[in-house]
């Protein structure tokens, strides 16, 4: 069976189980939806793993500094964590702890950024 339709089936399972809990344990139902978020997430980490080497072999054929990848890769983590945790703040009932979540997510992708806006402007600079 593929990963993505292992992972679906995973991911389908733990929701009917939880839907079947939250009936009768609400917190239940969110530990086994988060328990089960983080095993998929622990699945694909080889894969996610294989993505970053495959990005870093890029940079080196381009010539590109880390400076430049290493805030990318950065970046698309904390967006994936920020919406996995809003989402399961959404779950839980908590609709503004999820927009705090995703304010601070926003902000922080900003701040891992900044490497490679310097480089742009580096970059910009030189060419003018």
């Amino acid at each position: 069976m593929s990963d993505v339709m292992k992972v679906a089936a995973a991911a389908i399972i733990a929701a009917v189980l939880a839907v079947v809990v939250r009936r009768q344990a609400p917190e239940t139902a969110l530990l086994l939806a988060i328990c089960a978020g983080t095993l998929i997430l622990l699945y694909c980490s080889q894969t996610l793993q294989g993505i970053v080497e495959f990005m870093e072999h890029l940079a080196e054929l381009g010539g590109l500094s880390p400076a430049v990848l290493t805030p990318v890769i950065r970046v698309t983590g904390i967006a994936v964590v920020t919406r996995l945790s809003a989402e399961f703040c959404k779950d839980a009932g908590e609709s503004a702890l999820s927009a705090a979540v995703e304010t601070a997510g926003s902000a922080l992708a900003l701040a891992a950024a900044l490497p490679l806006m310097s480089a742009v402007l580096d970059l910009l600079t030189n060419l003018l």
